[in-house]
């Protein structure tokens, strides 16, 4: 996928651009802050964003500001998810977590610096769009992250540890922690294409939020099924921490076939898009076959 490799090349540009500003005096947490945003991951939230925009028409200039910023945003989500507070993991993307890496508090000031800056990118760099869509995409990745959102997600995460946990119940989280950003870089990029039609903004909605549940139903699998050397996390964590999972609570194969179910939704809500969504289609198939 030549299209996909340059989505990549770009969005790591994006971000080091972003996160080379002037020295603040405070090189630590800018180290710290590096180290969690540039050590590798399969960037598909920034992929979901050009793919989408491209498909729509949009400059790919015009997306490096959302693609990065989404990117950011969920660097700080997986700092913070590693703390000791949360899930306590040691490893990340192969590597020590930041707060192994550093400390645990360079690593929460670290968190909340790369969340002030996905917001700052996103406002300072989508000059060429109208006020009203600049404020409708900050206010789309504010949603994303907050009560509703990833915040959200994870508070439902934490008061299930240990507890046996229902299938309404173990969805509405997934939709939130990992479904929620996933669903906004779908969103982000057909605004940054300044769409306006409402209907194919809402069908990517639904694209959006059903590949963010079954990328989240596969990495439960992946938990059970996976190896730590090629996860680059360790497996069995969710077990570990007592935490249900979609394998936990339906059976492994039944999460199978739910990822595939949840992947054939996202498919059905492109029909309307025909040859433009051939990367978004790909990237949907991707979400469930992947084995990292």
């Amino acid at each position: 996928m030549p299209r996909v490799r340059a989505a990549q090349q770009r969005v790591e540009q994006a971000l080091l651009r972003s996160l080379s500003g002037a020295d603040t005096g405070a090189a630590r947490l800018q180290e710290a802050m590096r180290y969690s945003v540039l050590g590798g991951g399969k960037r598909l939230r920034p992929l979901l964003v050009y793919i989408t925009g491209e498909a729509l028409g949009a400059n790919p200039a015009d997306l490096d500001a959302p693609a990065a910023a989404v990117e950011l945003i969920h660097a700080y989500s997986l700092i913070h998810d590693d703390l000791p507070a949360m899930d306590d993991d040691d490893l990340r993307r192969g590597r020590p977590t930041c707060h192994r890496a550093f400390d645990e508090g360079t690593a929460i000031l670290a968190g909340d610096a790369l969340q002030a800056l996905a917001f700052a990118v996103l406002a300072a760099h989508t000059n060429g769009l109208a006020d009203a869509t600049r404020v409708r995409m900050l206010t789309v990745l504010a949603d994303a992250i907050g009560l509703a959102g990833m915040a959200g997600g994870q508070a439902i995460d934490l008061e299930a540890a240990g507890r046996a946990s229902d299938p309404e119940h173990i969805e509405r989280m997934h939709r939130r922690k990992t479904g929620a950003l996933i669903r906004a870089s779908v969103e982000l990029g057909a605004l940054a294409a300044s769409t306006k039609n409402e209907t194919t903004l809402a069908a990517l909605r639904v694209y959006g939020g059903e590949i963010g549940l079954a990328f989240q139903i596969q990495d439960d699998i992946l938990d059970v099924t996976g190896d730590t050397e090629v996860l680059g996390k360790r497996a069995g964590a969710d077990a570990a921490h007592g935490k249900p999972n979609y394998p936990s609570v339906f059976g492994l194969e039944r999460a199978r076939a739910l990822a595939r179910e949840h992947r054939d939704r996202a498919l059905a809500a492109l029909d309307g898009l025909g040859q433009a969504a051939t990367e978004l289609r790909a990237l949907a198939h991707y979400v469930v076959d992947r084995v990292q």
